[in-house]
């Protein structure tokens, strides 16, 4: 038999193997450090993205609640000027009343009696006056019961006044306003 040696061939080709090897290992390395610098890089685009979005919506709350906070004011200024147009408008209301009611006055005091002053709190007239008798300090009240637009006249105190004549008395008393409902405004 013949001697042949294999053995540098086989060595050749396990160092040329051993270098396809290394160079397939290192080129996947490559690979896989680019693959993993491309997944960083990915990642950080996503994670810049997402914080500029947040930013942006971060900004436009900021925003909102400034147009909030400023349409709370105005619905605040907006009903501080419904509450006064309700005054203004109750106040205008209640001229014709107020007048209708002194007119009211003018007509149940009867001859021989005058008031020193009237005064209102709320629906509550406090008349003061003098009268030249009980009787006619009577007859205003029951005028002043009769009347449309007062009810419920309340005497709180007759004394006597001598300085207006001999029978002369004050009187202080109380009568609720009343207001009418349509029917009885017009014959009033």
């Amino acid at each position: 038999m013949a001697n042949i040696n294999l053995l540098p061939w086989r060595d050749v080709r396990r160092e040329e193997q051993k270098r396809a090897f290394l160079s397939i290992l290192g080129l996947v390395a490559a690979m896989a450090a680019l693959l993993l610098l491309l997944g960083d890089r990915i990642v950080n685009g996503q994670i810049d993205n997402q914080n500029a979005r947040n930013d942006y919506i971060t900004q436009n709350i900021r925003e909102l609640d400034k147009q909030v906070q400023e349409i709370k004011d105005l619905q605040r200024k907006r009903n501080q000027l419904i509450d006064r147009m309700r005054v203004i408008q109750e106040l205008q209301g209640n001229r014709p009343i107020i007048v209708r009611v002194l007119d009211q006055l003018v007509r149940t005091v009867p001859d021989g009696v005058f008031y020193t002053s009237v005064s209102a709190v709320g629906p509550q007239l406090s008349i003061n006056g003098v009268a030249e008798s009980n009787n006619r300090v009577s007859s205003l009240m029951r005028r002043l019961d009769a009347s449309d637009w007062l009810k419920d006249p309340n005497l709180d105190a007759v004394r006597a006044a001598t300085t207006y004549g001999d029978q002369a008395n004050t009187f202080d008393l109380t009568v609720q306003v009343d207001l009418p409902t349509n029917d009885n405004e017009g014959g009033g």
